[in-house]
């Protein structure tokens, strides 16, 4: 009988899916090119001081990590899992110290230092992401199941993650890593009705927090009645539905876009989407989405084909984490799911989701070239 060892060999990476995930990096930098021009020239008197920050910050970094990750053996990633996690949930507790941390809007997610920020929640999708996939691989299939030695302590440190990124608050990404986190454990062999058990004590806690805060409550009613507030709290997204209606389907024209002038808020961050969609039109857009959907399919290939479970709960973390995230925005833009700001992936503004986002990439490719 042959070993695992003699069953893995090298092969190429995945070449359909780099395709994909290059197209989404260009289509993001083209995109952001034209939709932080406005903003960019009244608040810092420069049109392209977001596309080039998300070069510095983000593009650059992202490509060093993707590259390092992409290099690497995936299964080195276990020996030092603990003390990233560890690391990474003390960067979630240093957001809070004064001086240090750092708000944007009403989340006190960043930590700033000198003229770069950080928001450590991003780097905890993938440190927490590999720390379950490191220790639901080592459970095996039988121990996953069970309620006290896998389904509790899965609760437990789920739970610390979760509340200290609900302290911030920053609703988005806890929303993307509870999605990625129960993905995983399902994945793994859990049990359904654990998996039920979760999604209901989610729901739980979800009607307490929007029963017991007026902001969510009352994005809660604009979802569900947009034309209510048009002025008031229905005001992004009535604004979001005015850029994408308006595009068509053939868009206006690149760098044609009228609700990037201080009419949409987050027009280069959260609401790039309706951006895209008003210059580029119905066509680019579905083409947009169409390229996440090939990132979910030839992940879950990748993971259907990995060495081992380590590396097939890793490919099907990261491609959920990636693809709820894209669905959760565009579907905010248009109007089938309530606003969280979750940025989009690989397009969006934001330097440390960019550099994060592609080193995960980096992995995924790792583990696409190590097959049965």
């Amino acid at each position: 009988m042959r070993t695992q060892k003699e069953e893995i060999h090298s092969s190429p990476p995945d070449y359909i899916l780099l395709f994909c995930f290059g197209l989404l990096l260009a289509a993001g930098l083209f995109i952001l090119s034209s939709a932080g021009t406005a903003i960019g020239f009244q608040k810092f008197n420069d049109s392209y001081y977001f596309i080039k920050k998300q070069l510095l910050y983000g593009f650059l970094p992202g490509l060093v990590l993707f590259i390092f990750f992409y290099k690497i053996d995936y299964r080195v990633w276990k020996k030092f899992i603990i003390p990233l996690l560890l690391a990474s949930i003390a960067l979630l507790v240093i957001v809070f110290i004064p001086g240090v941390g750092a708000e944007y809007g009403k989340a006190r997610s960043w930590i700033n230092v000198g003229n770069i920020s950080f928001q450590p929640s991003e780097l905890v999708k993938l440190t927490f992401l590999l720390y379950l996939a490191s220790w639901l691989s080592r459970r095996g299939a039988y121990q996953v199941k069970d309620f006290y030695s896998s389904f509790l302590p899965f609760i437990f440190i789920l739970s610390v993650i979760s509340l200290l990124i609900l302290f911030q608050p920053d609703m988005g990404s806890l929303s993307i890593i509870i999605f990625l986190s129960v993905t995983v454990f399902f994945a793994s062999g859990a049990k359904f009705k654990h998996v039920l058990m979760m999604i209901a004590g989610g729901g739980a806690a979800i009607y307490f927090l929007i029963v017991n805060s007026s902001y969510r409550a009352a994005r809660l009613t604009t979802f569900l009645h947009p034309e209510l507030d048009p002025q008031g709290i229905g005001y992004h997204i009535n604004q979001a539905f005015l850029a994408i209606g308006s595009g068509g389907f053939w868009g206006r024209g690149f760098g044609h876009s009228r609700q990037k002038f201080q009419y949409l808020p987050e027009a280069a961050g959260d609401s790039i989407f309706a951006v895209l969609a008003e210059e580029l039109g119905f066509i680019i857009s579905f083409a947009v989405i169409f390229l996440f959907i090939m990132l979910l399919v030839r992940g879950l290939k990748i993971a259907k084909y990995a060495p081992d479970p380590f590396g097939r709960l890793i490919s099907v973390g990261i491609v959920s984490w990636l693809v709820f995230q894209a669905f959760f925005n565009i579907a905010s833009m248009i109007g089938l799911l309530p606003m969280t700001g979750i940025p989009l992936p690989f397009v969006s503004y934001g330097g440390s989701a960019l550099a994060i986002s592609m080193a995960a990439m980096g992995i995924l490719f790792n583990i696409s070239k190590q097959t049965k």
